[in-house]
């Protein structure tokens, strides 16, 4: 093998060959189809003599198909260069490998960018403003409904109730989901419309707000959210669509490749679709439904190949209770703010147990949304016991590797000291999101209490116990956008840097990184295909403004993608 190419893909069996003094696969294509050289590229792959884990660096890849043939030196990689190859010139920018969200819901923030985008407002007036301008717009009759609304950043800070929203509504039903999408609130008709009314029960794992006369105030939490989504006007395909292409575009001007995703099950036609056409501009791993019976998740499982690398399914999610923002997570003490309230846990310990082992053993992988302590320690004694069984069946792995489960609990918000050992033994994944804890810093500790709050959103103590970690954004229910996310774990700080929590608990910039690349494709059985730009891998990464390793923390907030790759292909370019 030449002198400063690390490796050559073995494209086909039967072993290496040499050409012109290149290590090339039997069968093998000589030259690339493309290089991209002048690179200041940051491989992922860490440096073992590196006391801080610093990553190797290179100047130039070369690709062939969707593939990274070779990284190093550009005088060597360039001799992969034919005739036929395009070479781009990287201009000394920064490249890295691409953004692996490990926790979304495309569909919704699709659709949250075509329905009442209520990100941000800071008031109940701006909210009612925002409603009105769709309302206005609307058909006759047509259901209203919007994303976003956060009522932490108002001045008063209370949840909206039906009155607020029919002061404005019309003759509409309208429902309005809150932006960690665990509680929502309907008005009058959209109440009338899902039966709710004063005689109407609490759903199991859900709660319907009522003042002292026992009226429904419209606020839907939990479970009781389905009443009113189940009356809304299903979205039509053409529409399904256009949510879907909105939120690819916003993930690839943000550097990401690849989407472990939670939509509706009728949105994965549309990824389908997409990718038919050759517009798939991010891989899709789709998240199944953990509630579904064993049949119906082998029909969707079944129903596309698990060998395609750009869309196929995924873990099994399942709700253990709810946010801390709704004051709906599941704590083993009372809310500091709320005494009279532990939050919502959504299943009973036995039949949740039973459901977990009956999956697992059905080969399939499983995370767990766990916000609150009490909702993690569930979800913890459910894996143990469904390990067990297991290895009693000697195990049936989600990636076809025997014990090989991993399995994730998503948020991890809250834990316990004992808890995080407890990940460590079940090599239970930290599937995380940081951005989180920029919007949460603002009321976190009046929630939990500090005694609590000390033991929160704790990525170096599970690094520090060998737990895997793997960061996404939880988009929409933040901002897609991963500096975001690589600011909030090295700092610990406000955006604008004014407000600090709990800074034990940062991560160095190498930690960050590799828990949005390398950890998050560990925890979708993907890291012998993503997460670093070394050969045989894909070919799937970002180019950016600058230097986000060597950047101030606070200027890593103002990142730009200047081009974002996919399988060899370019799919966003900066103008």
């Amino acid at each position: 093998m030449m002198k400063g190419i690390a490796a050559i893909l073995l494209l086909a069996a039967g072993g290496a060959g040499a050409q012109n003094g290149l290590a090339v696969a039997s069968g093998a294509k000589q030259k690339a189809d493309a290089i991209f050289t002048h690179g200041n590229i940051y491989t992922g792959v860490i440096e073992a003599t590196s006391p801080l884990g610093a990553g190797k660096r290179a100047e130039a890849l070369a690709i062939s198909g969707d593939r990274i043939v070779a990284v190093g030196a550009r005088d060597e990689v360039m001799k992969l260069r034919g005739p036929e190859t395009k070479v781009v010139d990287l201009e000394g920018h920064f490249v890295m490998p691409g953004f692996n969200d490990a926790h979304m819901h495309l569909a919704t923030a699709g659709l949250e960018k075509m329905n009442v985008n209520l990100l941000g407002v800071r008031t109940l007036d701006e909210f009612r403003e925002r409603l009105r301008a769709k309302v206005e717009a609307a058909a006759p009759g047509e259901w209203v409904v919007g994303e976003g609304w956060d009522e932490t950043l108002w001045p008063v800070k209370n949840v909206p109730t039906r009155w607020d929203l029919d002061e404005v509504s019309g003759k509409h039903p309208v429902y309005l989901v809150r932006v960690d999408g665990h509680l929502g609130v309907a008005n009058t008709r959209a109440l009338q419309l899902a039966g709710v009314t004063v005689a109407s029960r609490d759903p199991e794992g859900g709660k319907i707000d009522r003042d002292e006369s026992g009226t429904p105030t419209g606020v839907l939490r939990e479970k009781a959210e389905n009443l009113a989504v189940a009356a809304i006007t299903k979205p039509s395909h053409e529409k399904r669509r256009q949510a879907i292409e909105l939120a690819l575009a916003d993930l690839a001007s943000h550097g990401v490749t690849s989407a472990q995703d939670f939509s509706y099950w009728e949105y994965f036609p549309v990824y389908e679709e997409i990718e038919r056409e050759g517009k798939l501009t991010a891989r899709i791993s789709e998240w199944l439904t953990f509630d579904d019976s064993i049949e119906e998740l082998n029909r969707k499982r079944n129903s596309h190949p698990a060998f395609d690398n750009m869309l196929h399914t995924g873990m099994l999610k399942g709700f253990m209770d709810g946010s801390l923002g709704s004051k709906t997570a599941a704590l083993m003490e009372p809310y500091s703010d709320d005494p009279n309230n532990r939050g919502l846990p959504q299943y009973e310990a036995a039949k949740l147990d039973a459901m977990t082992k009956e999956r697992l053993l059905a080969g399939y992988q499983i995370g767990f949304h766990a916000i609150g302590d009490l909702g993690v320690q569930m979800a913890l004694d459910a894996f143990a016991a469904a390990e067990k069984a297991g290895k009693q069946s000697k195990g049936n792995g989600a990636g076809g590797g025997g014990s090989d489960y991993r399995l994730r609990i998503e948020h991890a918000q809250v834990t316990t000291p004992q808890q995080i050992l407890r990940f460590k033994d079940l090599k239970v994944i930290a599937s995380m999101q940081p951005s989180h804890l920029l919007t949460d810093m603002n009321w976190a500790e009046s929630r939990l209490g500090p005694g609590r709050a000390e033991h929160s959103y704790e990525w170096a103590e599970f690094l520090r116990h060998g737990v895997v970690l793997a960061f996404g954004t939880d988009y929409p229910v933040e901002p897609v956008n991963p500096f975001r996310g690589i600011y909030a774990a090295i700092t610990r700080q406000s955006e604008d840097g004014r407000k600090s929590y709990y800074p034990a608990q940062k991560l160095t910039i190498e930690q960050a990184i590799a828990a949005y690349t390398t950890g998050a494709a560990f925890a979708e059985f993907a890291e012998k295909q993503k997460g670093k730009l070394e050969p045989g891998m894909l070919a799937d990464f970002v180019v950016l403004d600058q230097d986000i390793t060597a950047a101030p923390p606070a200027k890593i907030l103002e990142t730009k993608v200047l081009r974002t790759v996919v399988g060899g292909k370019t799919v966003y370019e900066a103008k």
